[in-house]
């Protein structure tokens, strides 16, 4: 097995469709034309797939912008559309590649980590090095149409990985607070 990571938009097209279908396992909808945007291209999208020969066993991709919070600006990345093949969960695949994406975030010269997940996952998180961050709620969408973590309806947790010895220095600013995260339209929270 291996992992590939590229920009989001330099992914093969088989490979992209292949995503597609694991998340449509997932989160079942209307199909995604595989040229749709996925993630907004300002949030410099990573996608990271850990491959067995040429079939995807499990994919996610890391979303990265500048945050604002508490008066000090962080580089700050997170976790997108984390998903294994449901015939494979249970192997140890999934938290191979989210262990490998933090990995990636703190070469890549993050600060900090942020994104929200099930409540029920937090172990899965958890045990490929992410931390919970207690109370703290992601707000999403955008300033004008803001997109809370902590709406009726959600069960989420926020995850963290404070990287830097500024950010850990930081890290009370960030507990049980709520971040502006703002991400966008298109991925409302990441």
């Amino acid at each position: 097995m291996r992992i590939l990571t590229a920009p989001e938009a330099e992914v093969p097209g088989e490979l992209k469709l292949q995503v597609a279908a694991l998340q449509d396992q997932a989160w079942p909808g209307p199909p995604v034309p595989s040229t749709a945007l996925v993630h907004d291209p300002a949030l410099r999208p990573v996608s990271m797939l850990l491959l067995d020969g040429d079939r995807v066993v499990a994919a996610l991709d890391v979303l990265s912008k500048e945050l604002d919070h508490a008066g000090r600006t962080f580089a700050a990345s997170g976790l997108s559309a984390v998903v294994t093949d449901r015939a494979r969960r249970g192997r140890g695949y999934g938290r191979r590649l989210v262990a490998a994406a933090r990995a990636a975030v703190v070469q890549g010269g993050a600060d900090l980590g942020l994104f929200t997940c099930d409540r029920g996952l937090r172990g899965f998180y958890e045990g490929a090095g992410w931390e919970l961050l207690p109370g703290a709620v992601l707000v999403g969408g955008t300033a004008e149409e803001p997109f809370p973590s902590d709406q009726d309806g959600f069960d989420k947790v926020t995850m963290a990985g404070f990287f830097t010895d500024r950010a850990a220095r930081h890290r009370p600013d960030f507990e049980g607070r709520r971040i502006a995260l703002h991400p966008g339209d298109i991925d409302r929270l990441w």
